[in-house]
């Protein structure tokens, strides 16, 4: 299904670059995984050696059109403290990050199943990041602290995207915090362009290599 918000108006030279954007996706997700594959299972493993339960859970996340989809991630948490549903945020010195699972949360490793998502094409590369059904803002429903959150998604969530290159990651904790999340994610579905997607691939790897801090 196309983006029919980012085709809005801009006719074909937007299609052709929405399939190459879906090309990208499928070309750097799979190769991304054979060559991370060792990455991939030495992780499992402590994973699994840290902690009873599995390497892998699944979380129940907005798609695009607003349409459920089941993410990958690695576990990070307890079995039996962690949140299925990822609405109850994380603070600091959670007893329910395992000692793998704050490692693998603070380089950001834990995120790399989704590469599979990618592949698959329930997500994309860059896009709105993608939120747990009922994610809260400063203890407030997104959907009432941003009117127009859900245009948000009306395209596919993606690995990273333009909130996440500017450092406006982690809890939000601050409803100011929020909101600039949320505008930088309709800006980028106004605005764009496979060069677009690219300086935020470019900028998110610069950003994880200044630890997080964006630019």
């Amino acid at each position: 299904m196309q983006d029919t918000a980012i085709l809005d108006g801009r006719g074909g030279s937007t299609q052709l670059q929405l399939f190459v954007k879906r090309a990208i996706d499928i070309g750097v997700s799979l190769a991304a995984l054979l060559v991370l594959l060792p990455l991939l299972l030495l992780v499992a493993f402590m994973i699994r050696m840290d902690s009873p339960g599995p390497a892998l859970f699944t979380q129940v996340r907005w798609g695009k059109d607003c349409r459920k989809i089941r993410v990958y991630k690695f576990r990070s948490m307890r079995t039996d403290l962690g949140d299925a549903t990822g609405v109850a945020q994380t603070v600091k010195n959670d007893p329910r990050i395992t000692r793998i699972g704050a490692l693998i949360r603070k380089t950001n490793i834990d995120e790399l199943p989704q590469l599979l998502n990618v592949l698959k094409g329930d997500m994309s590369l860059v896009g709105p990041r993608c939120h747990a059904i009922g994610m809260l803002a400063a203890g407030i429903p997104y959907e009432d602290l941003v009117p127009d959150y859900h245009r948000r998604h009306s395209v596919k969530p993606g690995m990273t995207g333009l909130a996440q290159m500017r450092g406006l990651r982690g809890p939000t904790d601050r409803p100011g915090k929020a909101r600039a999340r949320i505008a930088c994610d309709l800006y980028y579905i106004d605005n764009f362009s496979i060069l677009f997607d690219l300086r935020i691939m470019f900028g998110t790897v610069l950003a994880e290599l200044r630890g997080g801090k964006g630019f």
